[in-house]
Order: C-alpha cells, then structure tokens, then sequence
C-alpha cells in the first residue's frame, strides 16, 4: 500500500545526529549580546505597564505579548545556561522571570529540560502537547500549563520542587494583591500574563512540532527573515534540539551551517506548507562522475 503524501512528508528512518556540524565556536556572547539578553524584555514590560496605567490596553497588549515573547526566550536560555551568566545567577534570573510572568520558571526549566531527552517520544509530557490537534491545543492550552507544574512537583529534584513552591507563593501572593485592590496597571497585568501563559503550549511546542515523528526530524525550523526577527529566534527550533548548548542570539548562523553541511535536518516550515525533508544523496541514486 503506498503512503499519502502527507506521510511521506515525514516518513523518514532515524536520522543520525550531524555531529559533525560546527558548532562550539556559537557558544560564547560578546558583552553588548550578554547585556542585550539580560535586557531583552524588560523595556516591553514597563512600556505595557505604562500603557495599561493610562488605560491604553490596546497598546499595553500588544507590549504584553512582545514582554512574554521575549520573556520566554530570556527563560529559555537560563533553562539551558546559554544566557550568557555564570549559572549561580540563573536563580536569580528565574526567580524574577517567575514574578513578571507569573509562572513557576523552575518548574518548567525541569520539564523542559526532560523533553529534551528524548524529544516526541512516549515518556514526553511537554512534546505530547504537539500530538493535539491545532484547535485542541489553543483551547486547552491552561491545562498544558497545570500538568507542567505538576510534573515538575511530582518528578523534580528535591530542589526544583523547594524552588517551585516558593514560586507559586509568590505567585499566589501577587494574585491576592491584585483582588484586594491592586492598581489598575497591576491587575491589567495578571490578566495579560494569565492569558500569555495558556497559549505557550500552543506556541512553544505545538507550532514546531505538530506533524513530526520521533525518529526522523522532529522539529520545525523557520527561514524567513522577518518572521524569526519577530519571534527573537524562538523558530530555528531543530536547530536548537540539534545544538541545545548554542544561544538564541546564535542560532541564524547555525542555520545556515545546518542547511550546507546536513539539509537533512532543515525540517518543516513553522509557518505555510511542509515540505519534504531534503535526503542525502545514496550511492544507488548519487549522480555519476
């Protein structure tokens, strides 16, 4: 029986890692890429804060949304230490991501850090997300965000769950301070971060990774420009999985080093239609000399 055509767009036997793709010189920052990472989303919060205090919520939404984008992908690099500080800071960086917003950042550093074992496969909680259909995972994205606490508070380490615990306290604290009469700018941002936090599973996991397999390529990965400028390169995601240890800020440059050296591994488009994966070519099909 032959397979559809969209099977065939990922039907592909396990692909060997491309450990021979160069990659260890993209780990170090430059200062000005330390300072731009450590910075990254704190100018979309006070502009969203401002904007709300004025009662401009159309305004304070969209820096709401820039906050959280950026936001993730400042979290995403302390999860991996590719930030760019010495790893006694990544709990600090933590803990303030946590308050501004509002989710339990170490929590979900183990989470992910466990998918990241074995991307897709069957004992992934968070890669699971990515097997729902596109409407399911929108509308129950607030469930996505409860199971990851609460595998964090069940599997965790003894210290991620004294660190998760202390942060949904805190959390918990900010939400009662809001009820009994928060300012107008505060409760404004509760809600933004409330409603942030239920589309990350969509986002984070289900737009780079719905339709792929396991054993073959397993991501997505962007290539048009403005789309990864605006999504502060959150999109090379294969990319990512392929090369964890690489920051955000590099991941351009290994982009295009995966693309010459193993297309292979490119993966699908996050945005418009699959494409097939580009094979190697075999000694049976090589074009002759």
């Amino acid at each position: 029986m032959s397979s559809t055509p969209s099977q065939r767009q990922f039907d592909t036997t396990r692909l060997p890692r491309p450990l021979h793709l160069r990659w260890q010189d993209l780990v170090p920052l430059r200062r000005h890429e330390v300072a731009l990472n450590l910075g990254l989303s704190a100018p979309w919060l006070a502009a969203s804060l401002w904007a709300a205090s004025q009662g401009w919520f159309l305004l304070a939404a969209l820096c709401s949304g820039a906050f959280f984008l950026t936001g993730l992908r400042q979290a995403h690099d302390c999860y991996h230490a590719s930030i760019g500080v010495p790893r006694q800071w990544l709990d600090l960086m933590l803990l303030v991501l946590t308050l501004t917003m509002l989710c339990a950042t170490h929590a979900i550093r183990h989470t992910h850090l466990e998918y990241h074992k074995n991307p897709l496969g069957e004992d992934d909680t968070e890669g699971r997300w990515a097997r729902q259909s596109a409407w399911r995972a929108l509308v129950l994205g607030p469930l996505f965000s409860i199971r990851t606490h609460a595998q964090a508070l069940s599997t965790g380490s003894a210290n991620t769950r004294r660190w998760t615990w202390i942060e949904l306290a805190l959390i918990a604290g900010v939400w009662l301070l809001t009820i009994f009469g928060g300012p107008l700018w505060l409760r404004y941002h509760v809600i933004a971060m409330m409603a942030a936090n239920a589309l990350v599973g969509f986002f984070a996991v289900w737009s780079v990774h719905h339709g792929c397999e396991a054993d073959g390529v397993f991501a997505r990965s962007e290539r048009r420009r403005w789309c990864n400028w605006l999504t502060v390169n959150l999109l090379f995601h294969i990319e990512h999985h392929l090369f964890p240890a690489v920051p955000a800020n590099h991941l351009p440059t290994l982009a295009l080093r995966l693309d010459q050296a193993a297309p292979q591994w490119r993966g699908q488009p996050v945005l418009g239609k699959a494409h097939r994966p580009v094979q190697p070519p075999t000694p049976a099909t090589a074009a002759p000399r």
